[in-house]
């Protein structure tokens, strides 16, 4: 399996559900922009680069063939997530933010 070298969130500002946007890089030599953690009925999952189509549906761009990796590539993700929510909450927060303007579809 391949291994998660680096996890880099960037937070979104405003009160949507989209929480933040996400890169990560595996095995050090490969990477995967806009994922996104978005806040679910079920607490926070993490969303697939996706494509809107001509039929109005998304079709992810790059996603995990099994469960197992799935997992992996979202725990690690709403792990660092939750640093940088708690490091923006306490007003220590020096990196980068997103404008979360963009319509967010539940998977």
């Amino acid at each position: 399996m391949m291994k998660i070298t680096e996890v880099k969130v960037y937070p979104a500002t405003g009160s949507g559900r989209l929480k933040a946007y996400a890169t990560i890089v595996f095995d050090g030599c490969f990477i995967v922009r806009d994922l996104k953690v978005i806040e679910g009925r079920e607490g926070l999952f993490v969303s697939m680069p996706s494509r809107r189509r001509k039929d109005g549906t998304f079709r992810d761009i790059v996603h995990p063939l099994n469960s197992e990796m799935r997992t992996v590539i979202e725990e690690r993700i709403i792990s660092e997530y939750r640093k940088v929510a708690e490091s923006v909450a306490a007003g220590s927060w020096t990196g980068p933010q997103v404008e979360s303007d963009e319509d967010v579809v539940e998977e």
